[in-house]
């Protein structure tokens, strides 16, 4: 069982069930396995022999009630909750899960009822609060819902979904650096929680930041390359920093999925007159002028939110919430504490970069050695301490202000030292803060063409690349993403040469292979890191997700589950998901 062989130990259980069919915990054990193999009418079976012997087990009385509304048989569950409430009538459970089932039969009215009972019961029950939350939105009662929500995350802090409802609930007051707050909140529990993203790009939008904002769609675009909103939105943003080829890019492909998108050729037009493109604008206008005398009266007023299922590309500037209100289904057991229900991509945690801002995690503690960042902080030739991490913080407005500031002081400075090494780095660190990555690479180059081969140059220089490819990635030619990804691993093995007992170089050489799809030697770089150091968690990370790709499930199921005992615990997301296959 502890091993993900749910069908093996089903058979186990099988044979202790002949020996002994009086044992309880071998029908619960058995029904967990059923569980993890989507059987739930089978699993239900056993924990009615469980209850047959044990009438008050109430794990097995909660278990049948989320077996049956998998089945979706809701008259079922209500009667066994009726059960149950007999049995513990003062345990607030019972009231919510109510609750939950009134919804599944569309009786909200109901539903609420049971919510508020179970608040009578226990004020401390932070799902009753989150259900009682929901309610309120739904009726535009967003100052009373915002309250729930702080009871409800009060009591279940590390709940990543509740910080995504506040946010939204936040923002419908108009509240944006509160839902900016709420969706970082979020993504510290969940990196790779993609309404958080994609709603934080709008609003670091709204505020201003656009490099940031930026950022977010990226990750949206890696996820989701044919969303044409996200693309947009990402167009939108690479016109205000003065990257109209990007723009005209992104719009383009839009334009090409919606021909009759057009507000897009109104945007595209004013992008290329900035770049003195008259003739490409005039026709995009003449475009938008025939849609006008073509087009009937009146405009529709636009919508703050949208479900995520709606795709409908005028909303573009819509922030998204889920389609349904869905209370995860947790099955209790003594033997494995709850079934995770969280979606986790399969690709490597996020690449080791030098930076001045990182984000703490509670669970993963581990720190990456270089012994370079240690020399350049110990000669203080950077105006603050340089971090080496694979979870960047964001930069507030006043930060990336200062940046820019910095970099002009810089650039008067380098015009007197134009090869000062650490003038360079400086300029070019300020440069990826406010991710101006070509910038960032051309300074690099001029110092390791001065100064010959650096290992921090090499590790900046690539880790602007890498990023820079992560902005391409949904509109480049592969053959152009391919190149790019070959120069990003070629400038870490450079690295690697200077600095040969450096782990999170051979970890980012693998990220970069699994991007390249070379799974094969993305394990050798993975081992490697591991050789060099054997607790390091992202490299068994890395590892088993690159098993997992190359067909080797077994093996990445193993690492997977070693990287999840190291406290990256989005590990046990995948092996949840790929000991099912």
């Amino acid at each position: 069982y502890y091993l993900e062989d749910y069908q093996g130990a089903e058979i186990d259980c099988n044979n202790a069930v002949e020996r002994n069919p009086y044992a309880l915990n071998h029908y619960v054990l058995r029904a967990l396995c059923r569980i993890n193999q989507n059987r739930y009418a089978l699993a239900e079976e056993d924990y009615q022999k469980a209850i047959g012997i044990n009438p008050l087990d109430h794990g097995s009385w909660h278990n049948i009630v989320l077996c049956q509304i998998e089945l979706k048989e809701y008259e079922r569950a209500d009667s066994s909750l009726d059960m149950m409430l007999r049995y513990w009538p003062k345990e607030t459970e019972q009231y919510t899960m109510k609750a939950q089932v009134s919804l599944l039969r569309t009786d909200t009215l109901q539903a609420e009822k049971w919510t508020d009972r179970a608040i009578d019961l226990d004020a401390y029950d932070g799902r009753a609060w989150s259900l009682k939350a929901m309610f309120q939105a739904n009726r535009k009662e967003y100052k009373e819902a915002e309250v729930s929500l702080d009871k409800a995350i009060l009591q279940l802090p590390k709940t990543a979904a509740l910080y995504v409802n506040r946010a939204l609930v936040r923002y419908n007051q108009d509240n944006l650096r509160g839902a900016m707050s709420d969706y970082d909140a979020c993504l510290d529990l969940e990196p790779r929680n993609y309404l958080a993203h994609y709603n934080r790009g709008l609003l670091r939008a709204q505020v201003g930041e656009d490099n940031l904002a930026i950022e977010d769609f990226n990750f949206v675009l890696n996820l989701e390359p044919d969303n044409t909103i996200a693309l947009y939105n990402r167009a939108l943003l690479l016109d205000n920093i003065g990257d109209y080829n990007g723009a005209i890019r992104d719009i383009s492909a839009v334009i090409k999925d919606y021909p009759e998108f057009w507000d897009g050729y109104r945007q595209r037009a004013a992008i290329k007159r900035k770049i003195g493109d008259i003739n490409g604008a005039e026709r995009d206008e003449f475009k938008v002028l025939q849609a006008r005398l073509d087009a009937a009266a009146g405009k529709k007023h636009p919508v703050r939110t949208r479900k995520k299922s709606e795709r409908n590309i005028e909303d573009y500037a819509a922030l998204v919430e889920e389609d349904t209100h869905e209370e995860e289904n947790e099955y209790v057991s003594e033997y494995r504490g709850k079934v995770q229900n969280r979606q986790t991509e399969l690709q490597p945690e996020p690449i080791y970069s030098l930076t001045y801002y990182k984000r703490e995690s509670e669970t993963n503690t581990y720190i990456a050695y270089c012994p370079e960042i240690e020399k350049i902080n110990d000669r203080k030739a950077l105006p603050k301490q340089l971090f080496l991490t694979d979870n960047e913080a964001s930069m507030t407005e006043k930060q990336t202000e200062a940046h820019q500031t910095s970099i002009r002081t810089l650039s008067e400075q380098l015009d007197k030292k134009p090869n000062d090494r650490d003038l360079l780095m400086r300029r070019a660190l300020d440069y990826y803060h406010i991710r101006d990555f070509e910038n960032a690479v051309s300074d690099m180059n001029a110092l390791i063409q001065e100064n010959g081969a650096d290992a921090l140059a090499l590790v900046l220089r690539a880790q602007c690349r890498f990023a820079q490819l992560e902005v391409s990635r949904t509109t480049a030619s592969a053959s152009d993403l391919r190149l790019g990804y070959l120069m990003v691993v070629q400038d870490y093995y450079k690295a690697s040469d200077l600095m040969p007992d450096a782990p999170f170089l051979h970890y980012n050489i693998g990220c970069v292979q699994v991007q390249l799809a070379d799974y094969m030697a993305a394990q050798k770089s993975f081992t490697r890191a591991l050789e060099l150091d054997s607790h390091f968690p992202s490299a068994y990370y890395g590892r088993g997700v690159a098993y997992i790709l190359g067909g080797q499930t077994e093996q990445g199921l193993s690492d997977l589950s070693q990287a999840g005992e190291y406290g990256l615990y989005t590990a046990y997301n995948l092996i949840k998901k790929y000991s099912k296959k």
